[in-house]
């Protein structure tokens, strides 16, 4: 698959994450869904400005997250750029088909030159399910057999496969292929030991969304997941990590931006599933040294991330920087100053430079 393993003693790459979310705009009110994807098209051409690595954009289906169709607006942001990677986080593949999955990506490959992947995943809402039609009932099953189709997939060659989820296909093969062979495919896990397992069987680099508690806590998952690639005879593969933050000038301006924005999405999300809400002293201790959330100054972050790369191996990480919403230019200078001040500072502090 030609993917890339770097440890502490190289300079891992750098990416950002969205999930288009929608912006109050000068009256106080949601600016167009329309809107809101614009402005991610618009952050994407930024990020490669700035010599970010990855822009990854969620598949969700709600009002206040636009984006329903990565790969679309990817092909936007291609058509613009010319170096950074482009892919998702993630595509909720129990809910699409595989082979529509690798076909549009196959194609976004072949648009942006060589410059596509995705991020496969069960995703952390589930509208999804029923409005294309899937019963939660089925939800291990359906990543499960989706994810063992996808990978046959990947070899770009007539596939014979048969599972309970979907028809079995005879000799069937997705188009179009990619110049480089195999469309590369990395699975987003939120935790679970039995995904960590599952994507070191199929030979899958690992997405580890860290978005509570501290990173600390995922190094049990990441050394399973070497192990597992040992026990499963696979190669080394990378391993990368996304988290929520916002950076600013400073310290004080970033959290002042952020906490208001980040409080609310959690206590929309909250109210869905039963949390309680999110006080200032939480919110704090996941901004502080160990927690989840990458907010601060440029030094700040930086110092941060270079922990994080440390203490759990990754040879990518990605900053998942909307929040809410938070204006859609604020997002611009976070993303500004993520790629001019953040990532080389990373690097130095890495001694990778």
């Amino acid at each position: 698959m030609g993917y890339e393993i770097l440890g502490t003693q190289q300079a891992p790459s750098f990416g950002l994450d969205t999930f288009g979310d929608v912006e109050n705009g000068a009256d106080g009110q949601p600016v167009s869904q329309a809107e809101a994807i614009r402005q991610v098209v618009a952050e994407g051409v930024l990020a490669d400005q700035v010599g970010v690595d990855y822009f990854g954009v969620g598949e969700h289906h709600r009002a206040e997250m636009a984006v329903s169709s990565p790969d679309v607006v990817l092909a936007a942001i291609a058509g613009r750029t010319e170096r950074i990677r482009l892919g998702t986080a993630v595509t909720v593949l129990s809910s699409d088909d595989p082979v529509r999955v690798y076909e549009r990506f196959a194609t976004l490959d072949a648009v942006s030159r060589g410059r596509a992947e995705v991020t496969l995943g069960r995703g952390s809402f589930t509208e999804s399910f029923p409005l294309f039609g899937y019963s939660l009932d089925d939800y291990e099953a359906l990543f499960a057999e989706k994810l063992d189709l996808f990978t046959h997939l990947q070899e770009e060659k007539p596939v014979e496969w048969a599972g309970t989820v979907r028809p079995a296909l005879e000799g069937a093969q997705a188009f179009p292929v990619t110049e480089s062979g195999s469309l590369p495919a990395w699975v987003g896990v939120g935790g679970t030991p039995q995904s960590v397992v599952r994507a070191a069987a199929y030979g899958l680099p690992l997405v580890m969304a860290v978005i509570g508690g501290s990173p600390e806590r995922f190094t049990p998952l990441a050394d399973l997941y070497r192990r597992a690639l040992k026990e499963a005879g696979q190669a080394e593969l990378p391993i990368s990590m996304h988290s929520p933050g916002h950076v600013a000038e400073t310290d004080e301006l970033a959290v002042a931006q952020h906490f208001p924005h980040h409080q609310a999405a959690f206590a929309k999300i909250g109210a869905e599933r039963g949390w309680g809400p999110m006080s200032r002293a939480d919110y704090d201790a996941m901004a502080g040294p160990r927690g989840a959330l990458f907010v601060g100054s440029p030094e700040t972050v930086a110092q941060k991330i270079a922990w994080a790369v440390r203490t759990l191996g990754l040879s990518r990480f990605q900053l998942k920087y909307g929040a809410g919403a938070l204006p859609h230019e604020q997002r611009r200078e976070s993303i500004r100053l993520y790629g001019e001040q953040v990532v080389p500072r990373v690097k130095e502090l890495l001694g990778t430079v």
